[in-house]
């Protein structure tokens, strides 16, 4: 790349991440109601995408083979625990992810 792509990708990626961090205040400015649908967009996101991520995480899981999903479900039971606790899902999926790692790197190590 010559140093005029050089400039113009890096005004683009400014441009663009300005325009991402404006945009809500523009198109929702204080002192107006947020639209409905952009609240249930609020209430529903979150929860489908931590769904989907369960879907996405689990979806190479054997149940016929060693580890039989042991540590997936282990991992699984910690997030759902500690989410009941802490009525967090950030702290849930890091509980979670630092219970399965350490879980398939020292308990159910391949031998």
């Amino acid at each position: 790349m010559d140093s005029l792509h050089i400039a113009i990708t890096i005004g683009v990626v400014v441009l663009a991440t300005v325009l991402d961090r404006f945009l809500p205040y523009i198109a929702f400015p204080s002192g107006k109601p947020i639209p409905a649908y952009v609240q249930y967009l609020g209430r529903v996101l979150g929860p489908a995408v931590f769904g989907l991520l369960v879907v996405y995480c689990l979806r190479n899981v054997s149940l016929t083979a060693w580890p039989y999903g042991i540590p997936e479900a282990i991992a699984l039971l910690v997030v759902w625990a500690s989410y009941l606790w802490k009525r967090n899902m950030m702290v849930s999926m890091a509980v979670g992810t630092v219970v399965y790692m350490v879980l398939v790197q020292t308990v159910f190590a391949a031998v």
